[in-house]
């Protein structure tokens, strides 16, 4: 079935083209729900609320980019509105003590030191296990924008748009989630005298 094919299908309100949608992109979709939201449920829930979003809103699918992007977009979107309904009801913690200490005279406390080969290490399993296990410890505001920058690849704009919050938020909770990041990894990354 072409793209073409299952947009129309989907406009027709045909089973068969909802089928081939949710069997085609509802792996990917998940994926990106589970980038967003730590539970499964939770990651389910959202991308139930996402294709009920999409075959809602198929009608207004004007085909100026991908399907594949459309319903990506609608994905993360379903994710962070599901993130917002679950925050409502918890206090986030501080990412103050993963960010860097300074001394008065501005000098780091524990100065950064090179990583090892970190470019060749990347590839290796544990390694992402590792980084996947740092970005999940992050507190919920800083994950998600470096989530929506760094994973999505969104810009600034997008991203503050996605968020409800400043331009300027984004890029403050982007530098302390990335300075907290490198706390996390750092025990792990560290050259070996």
């Amino acid at each position: 079935m072409s793209e073409s094919d299952l947009v129309s299908g989907l406009r027709a309100g045909s089973e068969d083209a909802f089928d081939r949608l949710i069997k085609v992109h509802g792996g990917r979709m998940l994926a990106v729900a589970k980038r967003f939201l730590r539970n499964e449920d939770d990651a389910r829930d959202a991308v139930q609320d996402a294709f009920i979003s999409i075959f809602r809103s198929v009608g207004n699918f004007e085909g100026t980019s991908q399907l594949a992007t459309w319903i990506h977009r609608i994905a993360v979107n379903a994710a962070l509105m599901k993130l917002r309904s679950l925050n409502r009801q918890a206090q986030e913690e501080s990412i103050e003590p993963l960010l860097p200490q300074f001394r008065a005279d501005g000098h780091q406390v524990a100065s950064s030191v090179p990583w090892r080969g970190a470019d060749e290490t990347l590839q290796e399993k544990e390694l992402r296990r590792i980084v996947r296990d740092a970005i999940e410890k992050l507190p919920e505001s800083y994950r998600v924008v470096l989530l929506l920058r760094d994973i999505e690849e969104l810009t600034p704009e997008e991203t503050a748009h996605s968020l409800g919050i400043t331009r300027t938020a984004v890029k403050v909770r982007l530098h302390r989630g990335r300075q907290a990041l490198r706390t996390l990894l750092d025990p792990h990354l560290r050259e070996r005298p």
